[in-house]
Formats: structure tokens, sequence, C-alpha cells
């Protein structure tokens, strides 16, 4: 990765093991949220919930589109999550650290939730900014409008980016716009169903890694080429 300047990290199942109970977390909360919202039994709103994440990319554009939602209660209600559930891994921040160029995370989260699992992970120094869905005018990846959005803010380069992600058609979005794309898969087990497998490896992916302090550890950069 020598030709890279701007780095790119999804954040859940990303910068930490898809094994840490954090999007499950997330999940039981959105869950709580769609049956309040729409007096709905949980089993109901877990269906409903669902059928808006496969149809519009995340649960939250599912119910802009056919309900009546405040945006910002919603984010901050189901990221309400324990972030101490994560182990902080000390090779990320040494890795990341000597990352020539910018470093960027790009989520269908929000920046408070992003803000929360940085700094358990001990990094949110080395970021430069969280792009967020309420950045990306609630247009979550993989939408090429959104990708357009977070692009067009930073200036960015994408044959000189790379963006690290646990979902494969994040990163086919990301593929087709120019980036170098790495895929962190989930480790085995149960997953979140927006994680790679961990024998996924499709054409559109550069590369795919079941550990990402490793694989950052084993790249070469501008400034370790020689």
């Amino acid at each position: 990765m020598t030709h890279i300047t701007h780095w790119v990290f999804d954040l859940d199942n990303t910068l930490y093991p898809s094994d840490a109970a954090v999007m499950s977390q997330v999940d039981q909360r959105m869950t709580d949220y769609v049956s309040r919202l729409l007096d709905v039994d949980r089993e109901t709103a877990r269906a409903t919930q669902k059928h808006y994440w496969r149809t519009y990319g995340t649960t939250l554009s599912g119910l802009m589109k056919h309900h009546q939602v405040d945006t910002r209660e919603f984010m901050d209600f189901v990221h309400d999550i324990d972030a101490t559930v994560i182990t902080p891994d000390p090779r990320l921040r040494t890795h990341i650290e000597r990352l020539p160029g910018r470093r960027l995370i790009y989520t269908n989260g929000s920046v408070k939730h992003a803000e929360n699992i940085l700094g358990h992970l001990g990094i949110a120094d080395l970021m430069e900014d969280i792009f967020d869905v309420e950045a990306a005018d609630f247009i979550p990846k993989p939408h090429p409008d959104g990708f357009a959005r977070f692009v067009d803010r930073h200036a960015l380069p994408t044959a000189e980016s790379v963006m690290f992600e646990d979902s494969i058609r994040n990163l086919k979005t990301a593929h087709e716009l120019g980036f170098t794309t790495v895929l962190v898969r989930a480790k085995p087990g149960p997953r979140d169903e927006e994680s790679a497998a961990p024998d996924d490896h499709p054409d559109h992916v550069h590369f795919a890694v079941d550990c990402l302090p490793s694989f950052l550890g084993e790249i070469r950069t501008a400034e370790t080429k020689d």
C-alpha cells in the first residue's frame, strides 16, 4: 500500500473484532425502538427492522421513508451501549499511528457512537474526522450518493485511498469508485448479518483479513517501502 495517502475505516465490527457484543446491543435496542415507535410486539418490530435494513441499507432509512421518526432520538437511543465489552488491542493504536497521510472514519452510525467506541479503543486522537450517516444526509452505505458526499467532503483521491470494512456490499461501492478494498472478516461463530463470513473473499475485495491489527502491522506504506 505504498500508493495510499488516505486511510478510511468503517467503525463497528471493523476496528474491533466481531465477537465483541457491541452490535448485538445496538440490534436489540433498535428492536425496542421500532416496537415502541410503531406500537407493535417485538417479533413484528424485529421483522420490520430487518426488512428495512435489507431494503434501504439501514433500519433508520426505512423508518424515515414510511413513518415519522426523530432521527437524533433514534440514533442516541440505539447507540446507548456498553463499550467496555470491547477488549482494546494496543497493536491497533501502534499500527494506525504509523500510517502516513489522512485517517478517517466513515460509519452508518452516529458521531457520538463513534466517539464512544474510538475513545474506548484509545485511538480517537488518531482520526482526522468522523463522517457519519447524518453527514451523508442519512443516505447510508452502500448507496453511491452517500459515498459521493463523503468523497466530496474530504476531496478524497480514491485511487490513493483504502477502505477497511466488514461489509461486502459496502466495499463493492468503494471498489467501483476506485478505492483499494480491505475486508475485515468476522470471527468463526455467530455474527452480525452485515459482516462477512470467515471464508468470504469476493472479486471486488483486494485483501480479505481475519485480524485488522495484524494486517496493519504487515503492510508496506510510502514511509516503509525502502
